[in-house]
């Protein structure tokens, strides 16, 4: 069988699958947030944490939750990191440097998980699961409740509560999260990723050398990492690495567990709306800019720039030589269009253009579908931006789910949108513009140069995590400005989709009338893809052009 018989037949079970759990797990998801029933061990949870189930919170009181817990969790992190070396199962690490541990910390607070350490030479296993595991599953579920919460803001009428934040982010974390990470690291360790609590091991090796096989609690972590769209890897060679992705099926099988929460949750949305219609329309927007960059990539990948590259059967060199161009790209679209930054494959190695498709799925505000949670609370926010500038269009107030889009409702919505991408440019333009900080650039003297800076920011600011490669990011400047780009890229969007949800709950609901937009119809699908590329292109082409489309096109 070819590679590219192969390659389409995974795509096709890939979509088959994803589509078989749509339904259901779309529905179950409804179902964990929408319950007024509380399991036993939820219950001990919050006496624990002395948190009432039963309380509703307002924006104000949810928001405060989110950003105390997250604090919390950097503190805690960092913590660990600076102290490992008195930690059981420390395997001899020494303790983290401060700018790497306010990174990492940070990353994995965020749901980033940038990494510009080694994992198995730089974390020992008590770090690894009770900070980095215990954050990917946290991290996720704070993003499935923001979304929620947004979700219950255009439920609610004249209420101004959106729920009870400790409620969603454990039934999260307890009722959806932790069953299939157990499920799936069952079926990882079956096979071939290992799990155990053992130390480093030095083999002579057949040509007479010596090398360290490294050990650890990997498939416990690989699959919060892809199903949270964390990313973080237990070895430096993430997803490429055999002993966390060790074959053909659990590299398709990771790509499942990156993508089923993200295009599923619209189902959800669609259940707690009370309109299935809705949800399908933002499901569609989603596939189809997942789907288009897929083939993209492929293409690309497949046809190498120049001859030699071509001749040589595509641009192989960097790839995932085990999946091959089809495994390796579907792989990348898929980790970069979430917020997931897992890699089993090197991004750099890329075509130009290649490479920025990568970018531009992290610029799109990794929507399509984006992360657990965060995917759909961007998505959405796009919606209501689509729905305005539909109203404005025919001269109508523009309404969405019933609620009114007022210009209080959009101030908020234009701030999320240009947030991210204020931080990303900013960031990149003093990085490059620093003397001092171009010696950890690669290729300097080239548009690739470029692209090495504006996609670790890119990747940071939108919280996915993945590395360009070529930028030596392990200095105090960059641990500190990356990290600083994760925490705004991830709490200031929060904290605006709050503020709109509270907004929205205080409204009335609006019932649709002759002149309401269809918001479920494919005409209002396309108007939703359009403003998305149009935002992101008036956005980003400038850095883009001076990136990844010089070289790509050189």
């Amino acid at each position: 069988m070819s590679v590219t018989l192969a390659g389409i037949l995974q795509l096709s079970l890939l979509i088959a699958v994803l589509a078989a759990v749509h339904r259901p797990f779309g529905d179950y998801m409804a179902r964990v947030y929408s319950s007024d029933k509380h399991l036993r061990g939820e219950r001990v949870l919050y006496k624990l944490i002395g948190a009432d189930p039963n309380a509703e919170q307002r924006w104000t009181v949810y928001l405060r939750s989110v950003l105390g817990f997250s604090m919390f969790s950097l503190l805690g992190l960092y913590a660990l990191q600076r102290f490992q070396d008195h930690l059981p199962f420390d395997l001899g690490m020494k303790p983290i440097t401060p700018d790497q541990a306010f990174n990492t910390a940070a990353s994995f607070t965020a749901n980033t998980n940038w990494q510009s350490y080694s994992g198995e030479t730089a974390m020992g296993h008590t770090v690894q699961m009770v900070g980095l595991t215990v954050q990917n599953f946290v991290s996720a579920a704070v993003g499935m409740a923001v979304a929620i919460a947004l979700v219950r803001g255009f439920v609610r009428v004249r209420s101004g509560e959106i729920g009870n934040f400790w409620v969603d982010l454990i039934r999260g974390s307890i009722r959806i999260l932790l069953p299939i990470a157990i499920i799936g690291t069952i079926v990882l360790v079956a096979s071939g990723t290992i799990q155990n609590l053992a130390d480093p091991q030095t083999v002579q090796t057949l040509s007479g050398g010596s090398q360290t096989i490294p050990g650890g609690p990997v498939a416990s972590q690989e699959v919060i990492k892809e199903l949270g769209t964390n990313g973080g890897g237990f070895f430096n060679a993430n997803s490429a690495h055999p002993f966390e992705n060790p074959n053909a099926f659990t590299n398709v099988f990771e790509i499942f567990l990156i993508l089923v929460i993200p295009f599923s949750m619209p189902r959800t949305f669609g259940r707690l709306v009370g309109n299935l219609k809705q949800g399908y329309a933002i499901l569609a927007a989603m596939f189809v800019i997942w789907f288009v960059a897929v083939l993209l990539m492929w293409w690309t990948e497949a046809h190498g720039n120049g001859a030699a590259p071509e001749l040589a059967g595509g641009a192989m060199e960097g790839k995932e030589q085990r999946f091959g161009i089809p495994g390796s790209s579907v792989f990348a679209v898929s980790t970069t269009m979430t917020s997931t930054g897992a890699v089993n494959s090197f991004h750099s190695s890329f075509t130009g253009l290649g490479g920025g498709i990568t970018m531009l799925g992290m610029m799109l505000g990794e929507i399509t579908p984006g992360g657990v949670g965060s995917g759909l609370y961007g998505i959405l926010i796009m919606a209501i931006l689509a729905v305005f500038v539909a109203g404005l269009m025919v001269g109508r107030t523009p309404e969405y789910l019933g609620k009114k889009i007022g210009a209080g409702e959009m101030k908020l919505v234009a701030m999320y949108i240009l947030v991210v991408p204020a931080t990303i440019l900013t960031f990149t333009g003093i990085a490059i513009a620093l003397p001092g900080e171009q010696a950890a650039i690669l290729n300097s003297d080239s548009p690739h140069g470029i692209s090495e800076v504006l996609y670790a920011f890119t990747s940071g600011a939108n919280n996915n995590g993945s590395a360009f490669a070529g930028l030596g990011a392990n200095t105090e400047f960059y641990n500190t400005m990356i990290g600083l780009a994760m925490l705004i890229g991830r709490f200031v969007p929060i904290c605006l989709v709050l503020a709109l949800a509270g907004r929205l709950a205080e409204q009335k609901s609006i019932p649709d009338t002759a002149g309401t937009l269809r918001t479920h119809r494919p005409l209002f699908v396309g108007q939703l893809v359009g403003v998305i590329l149009i935002i992101t292109g008036l956005t980003f082409f400038p850095a883009l052009a001076l990136g990844p489309l010089a070289e790509g096109l050189a």
